[in-house]
């Protein structure tokens, strides 16, 4: 009996590390496939909190439209670096508009984030290209969403949005964050230990993507 307990045990690891490795594999397919936008106050103050969000309005606004003809990330992001100057300038104006004197840095990054949850959709950890905005000294609080496929252009986060862009298997990760939750968790904890490997060995945790 203890044989065959022994046989079922390894049968089932087998089965759910292939399954993981399946998964780990459409994520990140996933992590390819969308730009993210990051923006960071310049503290945690209650006027900068309330500036962030406003300078996402701006650089929402300035950015609508701005991927309707990108086919894929890697077009999206061609697209964000010919306009940088112009997202910037947006930004940076509002800042001044708002009262405030402020530097504003938009640059193209790719950077970690952990697994997020935007309403319908459900993004898996891992490092993702994006769009991030600084606000002076970058030290408050951060906000995300979704560039490409426009999410929070739209003011949408819907599954359709994201349906252009995955496959089938993808966009059911995406929006059955409740069915995948253990692997989703596992996925993190994997990222988390490449992380530290990458620490170790002198890794970054962002490289630029401009240039």
């Amino acid at each position: 009996m203890s044989k065959l307990l022994r046989a079922l045990a390894l049968a089932l690891s087998l089965s759910l590390a292939l399954s993981l490795c399946g998964f780990a594999g459409e994520c990140e397919e996933i992590r390819g496939r969308v730009l993210r936008l990051h923006v960071l106050a310049n503290s945690d103050s209650q006027e900068d909190q309330a500036l962030k969000l406003k300078v996402r309005d701006a650089v929402v606004e300035t950015a609508a439209g701005l991927f309707d003809t990108a086919a894929d990330e890697a077009e999206a992001l061609e697209q964000a670096k010919a306009r940088l100057p112009e997202i910037e300038a947006a930004a940076q104006q509002r800042v001044y508009d708002e009262g405030f004197d402020y530097k504003v840095r938009v640059t193209l990054v790719n950077m970690y984030f952990t697994t997020r949850q935007y309403e319908t959709v459900t993004l898996p950890a891992g490092f993702y290209d994006a769009l991030r905005v600084t606000i002076g000294a970058g030290e408050g609080h951060n906000w995300w969403c979704v560039v490409f496929p426009p999410m929070c252009v739209s003011a949408a986060t819907e599954a359709a949005e994201l349906a252009d862009v995955l496959d089938p298997e993808q966009e059911e990760i995406v929006t059955s964050p409740q069915k995948y939750e253990v692997r989703f968790k596992l996925v993190e904890v994997l990222e988390g230990i490449g992380r530290q490997f990458q620490a170790w060995f002198g890794g970054g945790e962002e490289t630029p993507l401009e240039g």
